[in-house]
């Protein structure tokens, strides 16, 4: 049946023009002198900061919702066996989700050169991946071979995945965790947490804001168009996420005070929603969640949101836009291409109240 709240929304209503010169390819030298654009959700109210102004943004009380996943080493670039030794073609897998002790889902480019049976060795023959079968878009199933611990030969011959609008090589990848990233799983970072210092995190403390820490790891679906024209056609990927019973009284707590609840990245809000219960709380979870949120969505849990520009037309950019309200969200983008900000990962960020 059709939700004639969402009829006629189309994913293009989520468009705007972003000149390519404004997608950050590298971090800025310190983390938190990013910009920071604000916008009141109610009036639509505009201002511009830089992000270590964010301690005069929060009050006392507050529940800064984090998330600790930690990107893997996920990009692998081999060669078949059977060419290893004449320069053959390189291959590269990505990591995208752990199916077994040995077995992983991956993506594999190009995705044509890569048949089930075939060998693909990585590190001159350390690491040794056997393509099991292959699913759509380019993945595969593959196990891996090799003596020792799988984590330290990764960390040794893997790459950290940028996103495909990131064209430079990253000269120091530790810029591509955050300085809390805990619990590795990731294919991508929760961007919006690498605006954070630890020293911004301690200011935030001694002021009374409550940190509370989630998992979500980040899967290859960060990166995935949507393809619909109506938005609610859309199939979201799942991703895995926990949420502790320490954290879930934490940010419970916050909401019976009365105090706010801020997600810190869209995957930390998905968590949040996704743990919801019928009564506006949050309950400990440890699951996966597909859920999709876009205009209109009554948000449960997240009061406000630390976020990074998104891409045009993306389930990102209709999450924030069911925050703050569509027209809200595009004014807001438009004026910062206006202000030369500096857009997706590496870029500035947002702060919705």
């Amino acid at each position: 049946m059709e939700n004639k709240k969402t009829a006629g929304l189309k994913t293009n209503d989520f468009f705007y023009d972003l000149p390519k010169e404004l997608i950050a390819q590298s971090p800025l030298p310190n983390r938190s002198d990013s910009r920071l654009l604000t916008l009141d959700k109610k009036t639509g109210e505009i201002g511009h900061k830089y992000f270590y102004d964010i301690i005069g943004l929060l009050n006392k009380g507050d529940c800064l919702v984090l998330n600790d996943t930690k990107v893997m080493p996920a990009r692998l670039i081999g060669s078949r066996l059977s060419k290893a030794t004449t320069g053959g073609a390189k291959i590269e897998l990505l990591l995208l989700e752990r199916k077994d002790s040995c077995v992983w889902e991956t993506l594999a480019r190009p995705g044509r050169r890569v048949k089930p049976g075939d060998k693909i060795v990585f590190g001159g023959g350390e690491l040794t991946a056997e393509v099991l079968s292959e699913g759509s878009e380019g993945i595969r199933y593959v196990r891996f071979i090799f003596d020792g611990v799988f984590e330290q030969i990764l960390d040794r011959l893997g790459e950290a995945p940028l996103p495909p609008y990131i064209t430079e090589k990253l000269a120091d990848k530790s810029r591509y965790q955050t300085v809390y990233a805990d619990e590795t799983g990731s294919a991508a970072a929760p961007t919006a947490g690498l605006h954070f210092t630890n020293e911004l995190l301690a200011r935030a403390e001694e002021k009374g804001v409550i940190i509370a820490k989630l998992t979500l790891h980040v899967g290859l679906g960060t990166f995935r168009p949507v393809k619909a024209v109506n938005i609610d056609e859309h199939k979201m990927h799942s991703e895995y996420y926990r949420i502790t019973d320490e954290a879930a009284a934490k940010i419970n707590s916050a909401k019976k005070s009365g105090a706010r609840v801020v997600a810190v990245g869209t995957t930390s809000a998905r968590s949040l929603e996704s743990a919801a219960d019928g009564n506006g709380f949050v309950s400990a979870k440890n699951c996966s969640t597909d859920i999709f949120i876009y205009p209109p969505y009554e948000f449960k849990i997240a009061d406000a949101l630390i976020t990074n520009f998104h891409l045009p037309e993306s389930t990102l950019i209709m999450l924030v836009s069911a925050l703050a309200g569509r027209e809200n969200i595009i004014r807001a983008y438009e004026a910062a291409v206006r202000e030369k900000y500096r857009f997706y990962s590496f870029g500035d960020a947002m702060f919705i109240y």
